[in-house]
C-alpha cells in the first residue's frame, strides 16, 4: 500500500535564500513547502529567509520546540501546531497534510544509529508498505547544487531519530 501526495519541493540551497542561512534552512524550506502546499493560495507565504528568522533557526539548525512555538505563534489560533506520534503523522497523511519529520541523531543519543539523515527537517509526504516494512516518502531539500528530490527512506533505519510535527487548520 503506498499514498504519496503531490507536494512541490524545493532545494534549501536554491538561490532565493539567503546564502548564509541555506546550510542550515532545511526547518524553514521543509515548513514552506508544507504551507505552500497547505494554505489556500491566494494566502501569502512567507519566504524561507522570513520564516528562518520567524522560526528562530540557527547556524546548527531549529529545534522542534522552537519551531512548535513560532509556527503556532505565526499562523494563529486557526490552526495546531503541535509534536505528533508515527501513527498521528500517518493519519495527518492519510487526511492530505504533510508533516515536518526531524532527524535527529544527536539529540537523540543515538551515537552509533546510521540514519538516512544526522540532523535534518523534510517534508513527510508519503508512506508506502512493502513486505510488511513502513517505508517514508520524503523531500530531502536538496543539495549545494541539486534540486529537492523525493525519496524512499527505511523507517526501521531511522525509528529512534525520528520525531514528527503537525500543521493542521482547527
Amino acid at each position: 500500500m503506498k499514498t504519496q501526495l503531490n507536494v512541490k519541493g524545493i532545494s534549501q540551497f536554491s538561490n532565493i535564500i539567503d546564502q548564509k542561512y541555506q546550510s542550515s534552512a532545511c526547518g524553514p524550506t521543509t515548513i514552506h513547502v508544507i504551507l505552500n502546499y497547505m494554505m489556500n493560495k491566494s494566502a501569502r507565504i512567507p519566504t524561507i529567509n522570513a520564516l528562518y528568522q520567524s522560526l528562530g533557526c540557527t547556524k546548527i539548525g531549529l529545534f522542534k520546540w522552537r519551531l512548535i512555538k513560532n509556527l503556532q505563534r505565526y499562523l494563529g489560533p486557526l490552526w495546531n501546531v503541535s509534536s505528533c506520534s508515527l501513527y498521528e503523522a500517518l493519519n495527518q497523511i492519510d487526511l492530505g497534510r504533510p508533516v515536518a519529520l526531524k532527524f535527529d541523531k544527536y539529540f537523540s543519543f543515538q551515537w552509533n544509529a546510521k540514519p538516512a539523515f544526522k540532523y535534518h527537517w523534510v517534508p513527510l509526504i508519503g508512506y508506502e508498505f512493502l513486505n510488511d516494512e513502513l517505508f517514508f516518502i520524503i523531500h530531502d531539500n536538496g543539495g549545494k547544487y541539486r534540486d529537492s528530490q523525493i525519496r524512499k527512506v527505511r523507517y526501521a533505519d531511522n525509528e529512534k531519530v525520528t520525531s514528527f510535527v503537525k500543521i493542521e487548520p482547527k
